[in-house]
């Protein structure tokens, strides 16, 4: 009964945030179909995380040290390398699979079960890998842009492939399932907290954030498809503006081709400006799927 109760609760809001999204936007922009409600169910996904699961998350990083954090993001990791090469080696990226494969093993063996990640010291990269990514390396659509209730920014074909994502996980056989709920919970927070930097600079910089993740999530997601982001959706909109240094003027694209025009003529080489290097505390991907639920009971996917 409880179950059914947070079912009818969850296709409850669902079903408002969809007729609610229908009055917000009367001209979806081009290429977003489904920007309506989209925006109507980012709008909904962001209270609920500014009002649950970021002070959670806030809470476990003052009560956790960081070097124990770490560990849970390591230990998590690792068990997300098996169906990683599992994909990579389905889109027959063998090399990759390969590594995927050796570094489970190291991290398992020599990483206390995955707490340290010591085969990225032995230089065995990271990849990243869902049934999504596959389907799209054997050349099926994206299809259009869509925001679910909870998991966030997805497509119809990355929605299609959270089946196989879900019956892939490992966690999602473990028993029993009361230990595999506490399992997800603890990766879920704990993702959260490894967030906390990144949602800030999105709140900060991001005029119009829906369209800002919209757009990052389907150019990444082209990325890791065939290693081109140009290839994107166009919504026809303007390019995101440059943030220079404090004390310095953003160059817009035409002056930036204007200058780039007279430099050969004044003879002088100029050196281009090496961008900020990323953050060191990034948060694997694709790997992050709920254990298995209890019959009649909707289950969960963070992306």
């Amino acid at each position: 009964m409880h179950a059914m109760g947070i079912r009818r609760a969850i296709v409850g809001v669902t079903m408002a945030g969809a007729l609610a999204g229908c009055a917000t936007v009367t001209t979806p922009t081009k290429g977003d179909p489904f920007e309506s409600y989209n925006r109507t169910m980012f709008t909904i996904n962001d209270t609920v995380d500014q009002y649950a699961f970021k002070p959670v998350a806030k809470g476990y990083v003052w009560a956790v040290p960081e070097p124990v954090r770490n560990s849970v993001t390591n230990f998590f990791s690792n068990i997300g390398d098996v169906y990683i090469a599992a994909n990579n080696l389905l889109q027959l990226k063998i090399a990759d699979g390969v590594s995927d494969i050796m570094r489970v093993a190291i991290n398992t063996v020599f990483g206390v079960g995955g707490l340290f990640d010591v085969a990225s010291a032995a230089r065995l990269p990271k990849h990243a890998g869902d049934f999504g990514l596959t389907m799209g390396h054997y050349g099926v659509p994206p299809g259009p842009f869509l925001v679910l209730p909870l998991l966030g920014p997805s497509t119809i074909r990355d929605t299609v492939g959270l089946v196989p994502d879900y019956f892939g996980n490992p966690l999602s056989y473990v028993h029993p399932d009361s230990v595999s709920w506490a399992l997800y919970g603890v990766n879920l927070v704990n993702t959260r907290a490894n967030l906390l930097g990144a949602t800030d600079v999105l709140a900060d910089a991001a005029l119009d954030k829906y369209s800002f993740v919209r757009n990052a999530y389907l150019q990444r997601r082209q990325y890791l498809i065939s290693g081109d982001s140009s290839t994107a959706p166009d919504y026809g909109e303007a390019p995101l503006p440059n943030y220079g240094d404090e004390g310095t003027q953003a160059t817009t694209p035409a002056a930036a081709s204007g200058a780039q025009a007279a430099e050969p003529a004044s003879g002088t080489a100029g050196t281009a400006a090496a961008p900020n290097p990323a953050s060191s505390n990034t948060v694997p991907g694709n790997q992050y799927v709920p254990p298995r639920a209890p019959p009649g009971f909707p289950s969960f996917r963070l992306r």
